[in-house]
């Protein structure tokens, strides 16, 4: 996934999806058209992309429903930012240990 923005028809055929599963995450929240996309153009981007493809993995192959989808998404985009926060602890951590050796 190395595009910045997709169309609708680009995910559907990319992901082997229909339209309406598109409007149905984007109705609960879960992804977002790109603000400046017009509604009969939206465009996503490649975060939403993959959340899309996540979405539909859990529900077709793990039997998970949408609000079980809405806890796994929410769970995962947590643990990044924790991810995000642990990893800048240990930069600023190896920067005061780089300073106190010299």
């Amino acid at each position: 996934m190395n595009k910045k923005y997709w169309t609708v028809t680009e995910i559907t055929h990319s992901l082997k999806i229909d339209e309406t599963f598109i409007v149905r995450l984007e109705e609960e929240d879960l992804i977002h058209s790109a603000p400046d996309s017009e509604p009969s153009g939206k465009i996503f981007t490649a975060k939403d992309v993959e959340r899309l493809r996540l979405a539909k993995t859990l529900m077709e192959d793990m039997e998970v429903n949408l609000p079980g989808v809405e806890v796994i998404l929410q769970m995962r985009k947590n643990m990044f930012e924790m991810r995000e926060q642990f990893d800048k602890i240990l930069e600023d951590l190896a920067q005061q240990l780089h300073q106190t050796i010299k």
